[in-house]
This record gives structure tokens, C-alpha cells and sequence, in this order.
């Protein structure tokens, strides 16, 4: 880390002044907001795709698809590989594997839903009858994205080695876990306004995995 590191940019042993693990570190922090700018920017121009009422998921279907599956795949593995730098870091074992798991299901997202709730134009109104087995893999996978996310929040109160970001940590753990009951509920509801309620947890989450992989790849 930089706070070891003489005026010269080196230590003891020659590191130079950006090490391995702040390449890893700088890797999560672009995987992380990369997904969210194509997120954005997708959900925005995507003809017939509302971001208000459509869940990002839906983003993989169409063809179009494959931008919004590579995005999955993509900032998976890049926030992954973020969560190495992480443990050579040396911040928490339990840390690092919290953010593991949630890359690894981010990217295992890449599997994409059936069409469904009016998405893409001309789909069902409601979910498949007999969902696909890429549809279910979708399901899984999501699953752990959204129930990991407010656990590696959590980890971080313990793991994360000063105050403040300690205190950023504990915020998100309480946004998380509110934002997901109301994007349960209205996915339950299939609300009007479901993607948005999603996007009030996908954004704040995202930012903070980003900005957590930026502090420490900066210190």
C-alpha cells in the first residue's frame, strides 16, 4: 500500500509504487461502475425497454442482448479479481470471499431470463410458465448478487481498517437491506415502477463496491 511507501515510491524491497494489488484493486473499482455506466446507458436507448418499469435482467434479452450478458460476465469477473486484490491486501480473508462470491454470481448472470412482463416487445405479460434452464440458472444466480451484496456491506464494518469507511459501510448495509424488501415486493407485485425499485438498490450498491476497490487500491 502507498501509506508504506517512501518519497521515492518504493519501500524496503524495491515495490514499485503501484503494486499487484492495486492493479486488481483498480480492475473491481472499472467493473463495478463500468457495469453501472452500461446499465445506464443501455436501459436509456434500449428500444421498447423501460428502466422504470423492466428489470436490468431484462437488458439480456433481445438483440441486444449479448451487450447486457457480456456486461454481467465482465464486471463479474473484474470484481472478482478485485476481491484477490483485496486478500493480497491483506484487509480480511472473510472480506475477500464475501466480494468472491458476489462477482461469481454477478458474472454467472450472464445466463439470461426468458422473456417475460412485456419485455422484449410482443413477450408474455407475466413470467413463463415453464421457465428454461438458463432462466432458473438466472434466478440462482441473482439470488446470490442480492443476498451477498448487504453481507459483504456487513463484512466490511468489521474488515474495513478505518472509521469513516466503516461508517459508510454500516449506512449501506441499512440501504440494502431496505431497498431489497421493496424490490421484492414489487417484483412480487409486479409493480408499475419494479425496475426502478431495483435500481435503488443496484446504483448505491455498485458505487460503494467501486469507490470501497478505489480507496484501497488509492491508500
Amino acid at each position: 500500500m502507498a501509506l508504506f511507501r517512501d518519497g521515492y515510491g518504493c519501500c524496503d524491497g524495491f515495490m514499485p509504487l503501484t503494486s499487484i494489488e492495486d492493479y486488481l484493486l483498480w480492475i473491481g473499482a472499472i467493473g463495478a461502475s463500468g457495469f453501472l455506466i452500461v446499465v445506464l446507458i443501455e436501459g436509456w436507448i434500449r428500444p421498447g425497454y423501460s428502466p422504470v418499469r423492466h428489470p436490468v435482467s431484462a437488458l439480456a434479452l433481445s438483440r441486444r442482448g449479448w451487450i447486457q450478458m457480456a456486461n454481467f460476465a465482465v464486471a463479474g469477473i473484474a470484481i472478482t479479481v478485485g476481491a484477490i486484490g483485496v486478500l493480497l491486501q491483506g484487509i480480511g480473508l472473510i472480506f475477500a470471499l464475501s466480494i468472491m462470491v458476489f462477482g461469481v454470481g454477478l458474472a454467472c448472470s450472464a445466463f439470461s431470463m426468458d422473456p417475460s412482463r412485456g419485455y422484449p416487445p410482443g413477450a408474455p405479460a407475466g413470467d413463463p410458465a415453464q421457465p428454461s434452464w438458463n432462466h432458473r440458472l438466472h434466478d440462482l444466480a441473482g439470488a446470490v448478487v442480492f443476498f451477498s451484496l448487504p453481507v459483504v456491506a456487513l463484512v466490511a464494518v468489521f474488515a474495513l481498517p478505518v472509521w469513516w469507511m466503516k461508517l459508510i459501510a454500516g449506512a449501506t448495509v441499512a440501504w440494502l437491506c431496505v431497498a431489497i424488501h421493496f424490490w421484492d415486493k414489487a417484483w412480487e407485485n409486479d409493480s408499475p415502477r419494479t425496475g426502478l425499485a431495483q435500481r435503488a438498490f443496484i446504483v448505491p450498491g455498485w458505487l460503494w463496491l467501486a469507490s470501497v476497490f478505489s480507496v484501497l487500491a488509492a491508500a
